[in-house]
């Protein structure tokens, strides 16, 4: 009879990326920056069943894939993480134009990196952008993106969240009004499925979302001028002048830190 192996005990799990990773969307005051995210719950999770368990959370917001690696690669070595979360690349894809090619062998080099360094590396894909009317024309952009991150990821053999093939992300409760990022319900999904690719155990459960929502035309319009004049302006704005909502932005959590295990 076969043994049934253990799950994986981590004790050193270090995040890096942009606002996905730094958890953008659910708004919890209590937390550094002021939001939680997935990343957070999965350590919350792997605080319970290890006191000696630490984490560190570099991401930040609107930062594209060279500022992630050139300022968090280095600071995440250091820690000797034994789990490390990488997710970047989505606002170099929100550019004007993108070498999706450049971008991916800079991407293959880190996680390169990062395993030779004792690392469980997990990544994710870009999420499915068809049908979105802001976003959608971009969707072959992220594709190309995607496909040739799975030949990174078997390759190095590497541990994949597959986004793109989340289909219960279509329903629009689980982003933020901005519909960039997740809400509350979307953070704590992708907790749920990075645990689960993981093989870890855990008592999280889905927000209840309830009924599909009915939303009029009429109420479809005042949210479409709403989403342009609070968000989509803004977002144009800056970069024609070259700012970030992340330049004054530091990361929540810059060392090894004891997380106290949340029990929501």
């Amino acid at each position: 009879m076969s043994e049934v192996s253990a799950p994986p005990r981590f004790k050193r799990f270090v995040a890096l990326g942009d606002s996905f990773v730094e958890g953008v969307g659910d708004v919890e005051p209590r937390c550094p920056n002021g939001v939680r995210g997935w990343a957070d719950r999965v350590a919350e999770v792997m605080a319970r069943a290890d006191p000696e368990f630490r984490y560190a959370n570099l991401g930040i917001r609107g930062r594209v894939l060279s500022a992630v690696l050139g300022e968090q690669l280095e600071p995440a070595l250091a820690m000797n993480p034994d789990l490390v979360a990488i997710c970047a690349g989505a606002n170099d894809l929100l550019r004007p134009s993108a070498d999706i090619d450049a971008l991916i062998e800079t991407y293959d080099e880190a996680i390169g990196r990062l395993q030779a360094n004792g690392a469980t590396v997990v990544t994710f894909t870009a999420y499915d952008t068809g049908g979105k009317s802001v976003f959608g024309a971009l969707r072959g952009r992220f594709a190309v993106y995607n496909e040739l991150l799975r030949e990174v990821v078997e390759r190095r053999e590497v541990t994949l969240v597959d986004f793109w093939r989340m289909r219960v992300y279509a329903e629009p409760r689980m982003w933020e009004f901005d519909r960039l990022h997740m809400s509350t319900a979307g953070h704590v999904y992708m907790a749920i499925e990075v645990l689960r690719a993981l093989g870890i155990e855990n008592d999280l459960i889905p927000v209840e979302l309830g009924p599909a929502q009915r939303v009029s035309p009429t109420q479809r319009r005042r949210d479409s001028r709403q989403w342009t004049v609070e968000y989509a302006i803004p977002w144009v704005g800056r970069r024609l002048r070259g700012v970030s909502t992340g330049d004054t932005i530091r990361p929540k959590y810059p060392e090894l830190t004891a997380m106290a295990p949340s029990e929501s």
